[in-house]
This record gives C-alpha cells, sequence and structure tokens, in this order.
C-alpha cells in the first residue's frame, strides 16, 4: 500500500501559499543567577541536588470525580548551574523526573515568591525534560531561595 502525500497548495502564480504557522524561536537559556522575583519564560539547564516530599495526597473517594479526586504530589528540589542554585517546586509527574543527581532542562519556567522567596516552577504551558548529564560543577553557595524580598509600595 503506498500513502498518498497531501496535495500542495499553491497560488495562481504557482508558488507556494503561505502558511499561517508562526515560527518556532529559539530558546534562550539563562543561568539560574540572572533570575528574577516575579518574571517567566525561562529555559534552563539546571543538575538536581536534593530532592524532598512536601505532600503526598491520595485520592478522597472512587465515586467523586474532578480535580479533589486525583493523586496530588509536590516536591521540593535544589537545583542549580555554575552560577548558583534556587528551590524548585516538582508537581505530580514532574517528581519523577526530578531525582537527584539528574540534569534536566526546564522550559518556560516561572519565578513564583513563597513566604519572601524566590521559588522556580514549570506550570502547565513549560516542560521538565531529562538531559545529557551536565559537565559543569554547581556552585551551592549562592542559593537564590534563602533570600527574602519584601514588596515596597512607593508613593509618588
Amino acid at each position: 500500500m503506498e500513502s498518498k502525500a497531501p496535495p500542495k497548495t499553491t497560488q495562481r502564480n504557482g508558488e507556494p501559499a503561505p502558511t499561517n504557522k508562526p515560527s518556532l524561536r529559539k530558546p534562550v537559556f539563562v543561568k539560574v543567577e540572572s533570575l528574577k522575583p516575579g518574571t517567566n519564560g525561562h529555559t534552563l539547564v539546571v543538575k538536581v541536588l536534593q530532592s524532598n516530599s512536601v505532600l503526598s495526597k491520595k485520592p478522597r473517594s472512587q465515586n467523586f470525580r474532578g480535580s479533589q479526586n486525583q493523586n496530588a504530589k509536590i516536591v521540593e528540589c535544589l537545583v542549580g548551574d555554575e552560577t548558583g542554585t534556587i528551590l524548585f517546586t516538582a508537581r505530580n509527574e514532574q517528581v519523577d523526573i526530578m531525582k537527584p543527581g539528574n540534569t534536566v532542562i526546564l522550559r518556560n519556567s516561572k519565578i513564583d515568591m513563597f513566604k519572601g522567596s524566590m521559588r522556580l516552577a514549570v506550570d502547565k504551558w513549560g516542560r521538565v525534560e531529562v538531559a545529557e548529564p551536565a559537565t559543569f560543577v554547581v556552585k551551592e553557595d549562592n542559593n537564590l531561595s534563602l533570600v527574602e524580598y519584601e514588596l515596597v509600595n512607593v508613593e509618588e
């Protein structure tokens, strides 16, 4: 059986019709030390140093449907690169990837503020991928999650 290729769309002058798909941008990889509170869209290559389970919930009942009835796992992981470290909040299926010693790529990550300190997170619009083992040495003495921030209102 031969598979048929979809017909090519052409304009009247014989040239291919323009496609309406936006072109993908190349990711811009940033370093941990450049992360700032309230920012998002970061792509980083980091090494997982530690992971501590924060929450592990089982479903309530078999009869109840919805988001309340799903397994909920939250793990806080210390991740870093050659410029510093930060706490990463891994949720549900991300937990299995974030094992100590793994090198991961965090795509479209964001900075969440928790009790005045920064936490890195990847929501449903981002992605966590396992990468090739990193060659860099993690700088563990620059932990950005230990820096406490305070919101100050400036009146003009």
